[in-house]
């Protein structure tokens, strides 16, 4: 019997659509997935739509079950829950997170799923990459009990990397962003607020999330001398300009990476991508991750969505897409 599913493929940059797609027969320890909910990356996902990507990265930036290549036509994506419908006794009718494009079913490795905690509903689930670039950040920044932390840019990734410094002890955490309207989901994280000109300075680190700019420029001067700027936007194609004269060099700071495409070193040796992963699914347990959520579509509608999200049209943090129980 022939497997046919449904898939969102980028055609050409800026022109997306659904396909019919035929999915191999399962093998011994593959599983089957029917997709319950997919979630938009808003800015990786945004550039990719866009053709943002530049040549040098196009190994790097590849999701682990993409189709096709860069810019075009290829299918990309890495937020999707779904049940098991067939595979392994123990995985059988279990909600798992996969790093998939959006699709309403596909066959993969067995290995490649993570069951969702029973605590965690699968519409939260779809922030699990999310959260998972957040606790590799904060591997890598190591934040202290007791440090001031700016973290600029209250999208997707700063949203989740703030709503895990509030757990800290003693840590005063202030998000960052330009526009007001990001006051409440900073409430709801349970974090203080501050437009730019208004945040507190001062601080032992800035994790910069914002992808602009003038953020990276304000992440550094919020720093007090010796301070860390963790950088975790994504510019692709763009040039950026960093003011390293000034108090750079005379503050001795520092401008650190952190992408989730590695385990941070700080756990390498003893953490795997499955355990960070199983780490991000067991921290959504707590409903506060519900305010990274603001939108929702029908898959159907996910060609018309993706172009109005690229092109700034649909604002918000996550967006939610819902495939039917067919």
């Amino acid at each position: 019997m022939e497997r046919v599913a449904r898939a969102f493929w980028l055609n050409s940059p800026g022109q997306g659509e659904i396909r019919n797609v035929r999915l191999a027969d399962p093998d011994e320890g593959d599983v089957v997935v029917r997709s319950l909910c997919s979630g938009v990356s808003r800015g990786t996902e945004s550039l990719v739509f866009r053709g943002g990507v530049p040549k040098s990265q196009y190994t790097a930036m590849r999701a682990p079950f993409q189709e096709g290549e860069f810019p075009g036509p290829l299918k990309y994506g890495y937020l999707s829950v779904g049940v098991v419908e067939e595979g392994p006794a123990g995985l059988l009718g279990r909600t798992v997170f996969c790093l998939h494009p959006h699709q309403s079913r596909y066959v993969v490795p067995a290995n490649a799923v993570t069951p969702v905690p029973d605590a965690v509903p699968a519409g939260r689930a779809v922030l699990a990459g999310t959260v998972e670039t957040a606790v590799n950040a904060l591997w890598d920044a190591a934040p202290l009990v007791g440090d001031r932390i700016a973290v600029v840019g209250a999208g997707m990734v700063g949203g989740s990397v703030a709503a895990l410094l509030a757990r800290y002890p003693g840590v005063r955490v202030q998000l960052v962003d330009a526009d007001p309207a990001r006051a409440a989901l900073a409430e709801a994280l349970g974090v203080d607020f501050a437009l730019p000109e208004e945040a507190l300075g001062g601080c032992d680190l800035a994790v910069h999330a914002s992808a602009t700019e003038a953020g990276l420029t304000r992440s550094l001067e919020l720093l007090a001398p010796e301070g860390t700027v963790l950088e975790l936007s994504w510019y692709g194609d763009r040039r950026v300009s960093v003011p390293l004269g000034e108090a750079f060099h005379s503050g001795r700071l520092v401008l650190r990476g952190s992408q989730v495409g590695r385990v941070a070193e700080a756990r390498r040796s003893r953490r795997s991508y499955a355990d960070r992963l199983a780490l991000a699914l067991e921290l959504l347990a707590d409903p506060v991750f519900d305010a990274l959520i603001t939108g929702e579509c029908a898959f159907e509608e996910l060609p018309s969505v993706m172009s109005r999200i690229a092109a700034g049209e649909l604002p918000g943090l996550c967006h939610r897409v819902v495939y039917d129980a067919s």
